[in-house]
């Protein structure tokens, strides 16, 4: 693309680390051809999550989206937040407005919609970090039970705060069956780590309807685990779909359909 051309397009990317498997600027750059928007969407890896704010500007971004482990500080960046944003304390969607940084979670309704299909009612999150936390606070409110366990204790205090059933992995006992089990750490991503002790997973899985990782693009060691139970699995790529279809209609002002967003999207993903 030439310099000129690119000046032109207004820009984005996806912020991260690591960031150089995300599928998000296939997805958005697709849809911005096929929707003859003038946008170019690209990847950054940020080491540092205190560098957001700083290098979203420095960069002349008008929108990102924000990946592990830069959810709160993407939160910490912004200067209006929705109220799901506030109330949940991470941010995955930042858009530029009036040289003030808007922020909004899309990955909450994007689980929500991803996880439509099972006949789930009771859920246990392995990790509390910005992505647990949000789809944790959604899920609820829409009606199912949410337990969320961790390796340690300090990301669990603001889900206990608020009326979240939590616990340590070392001192966790299953209150009887859960009927999805959700890997919502990194585990897996750049290693072959299962995200709890095994001996946890062989107690809880065997009783589970499904298992669910939000890792995409990757058959991760605890999808592996769960298929030698017999259980249905399921990667992180519909959530991926519905919050990017979520954070380009926030890109774009909301001038397209989400259907029509939605459509185009999942065909990016099929190339």
């Amino acid at each position: 693309m030439r310099n000129e051309d690119l000046e032109k397009k207004e820009l984005f990317t996806i912020f991260g680390n690591p960031v150089a498997h995300s599928k998000s600027p296939l997805m958005h750059n697709y849809a911005f051809k096929h929707l003859g928007y003038p946008g170019c969407y690209g990847r950054t890896l940020l080491e540092e999550g205190t560098r957001l704010r700083d290098t979203f500007f420095a960069l002349g971004l008008k929108g990102a989206n924000i990946t592990v482990p830069h959810k709160e500080a993407a939160f910490e960046a912004c200067d209006v937040l929705d109220d799901f944003a506030r109330k949940v304390g991470a941010v995955n969607t930042v858009v530029r407005k009036e040289e003030k940084l808007y922020g909004y979670n899309t990955d909450a309704p994007g689980f929500l919609k991803a996880i439509e299909p099972f006949d789930a009612k009771k859920v246990l999150f392995l990790g509390a970090g910005g992505t647990a936390r949000a789809t944790a606070v959604i899920l609820r409110d829409a009606g199912y039970e949410v337990t969320v366990l961790n390796r340690s204790e300090g990301r669990l205090k603001r889900f206990a705060q608020e009326g979240f059933v939590t616990a340590v992995y070392d001192s966790f006992y299953p209150e009887g069956a859960y009927d999805l089990i959700v890997n919502m750490t990194s585990a897996g991503l750049k290693d072959d780590a299962l995200p709890a002790p095994q001996a946890l997973l062989e107690a809880v899985i065997p009783d589970a309807k499904a298992c669910v990782d939000v890792i995409y693009g990757k058959k991760t060691p605890f999808l592996r685990f769960a298929e030698a139970q017999g259980k249905p699995t399921a990667d992180g790529l519909e959530m991926l779909l519905q919050q990017g279809v979520i954070a380009f209609l926030h890109f774009t002002d909301n001038r397209f359909e989400h259907q029509k967003v939605e459509k185009i999207m999942r065909k990016a993903l099929l190339l």
